[in-house]
């Protein structure tokens, strides 16, 4: 008899070789778990729906990962992580961004980044790292996190937008930079012809 785990695991990976076929949104229930040969029943005891499957493998693939890393302060490390870890299986998340609407890839990722960024900084206040007062009430942990997963996301999806052209060293470089530079200076630089 298979574990829960060995399962999930057959599950996701047919789907992931079915997404290398056809879009997210034509792939059907029965298509997935005809493959590994579970039945549908055994899916829904595992995933709501593929787009929660979806949601999984992005989990396991490009942010558990991250999550040793934050614990640690490396953060720079693990934005560096997340863009290496989507080149690794670069054709899957090239088709996986293609999905749009409620569940979409972009809308997906964020929220996993988000909710481990969420996550970290709760712990490390509950353990007593205090964050200097910056006197501006309106920064929160929830905030904190909610625009720096939208930053990740937003450079993330431009990349594959653009069908990843720049290795993950490069985008991070690029990433980097903007989020360590004011919209004044980066302006000017633009200007000068200095970028």
């Amino acid at each position: 008899m298979q574990s829960g785990a060995q399962i999930e695991s057959k599950l996701k990976n047919a789907f992931k070789e079915l997404v290398m076929t056809e879009p997210v949104e034509k792939i059907t229930i029965a298509q997935i778990t005809g493959k590994p040969g579970v039945i549908r029943t055994t899916f829904y005891h595992h995933f709501q729906d593929k787009y929660q499957l979806m949601e999984e493998i992005v989990r396991e693939d490009i942010i558990m990962p991250i999550g040793p890393l934050l614990e640690n302060d490396m953060i720079d490390e693990a934005a560096r992580l997340v863009f290496s870890n989507l080149c690794r299986e670069k054709e899957l998340y090239l088709r996986l961004a293609k999905t749009s609407g409620q569940n979409s890839f972009e809308q997906i990722t964020q929220r996993c980044i988000r909710d481990i960024f969420y996550q970290i900084i709760g712990d490390k206040l509950k353990a007593g790292i205090e964050a200097k007062s910056l006197n501006r009430k309106w920064i929160s942990p929830e905030m904190v996190s909610e625009y720096y997963s939208k930053t990740i996301s937003y450079a993330m999806m431009y990349w594959i937008d653009m069908g990843m052209p720049y290795t993950s060293k490069e985008l991070f470089e690029i990433y980097e930079y903007i989020i360590s530079h004011s919209l004044q200076d980066v302006v000017d630089e633009l200007r000068e012809g200095s970028l």
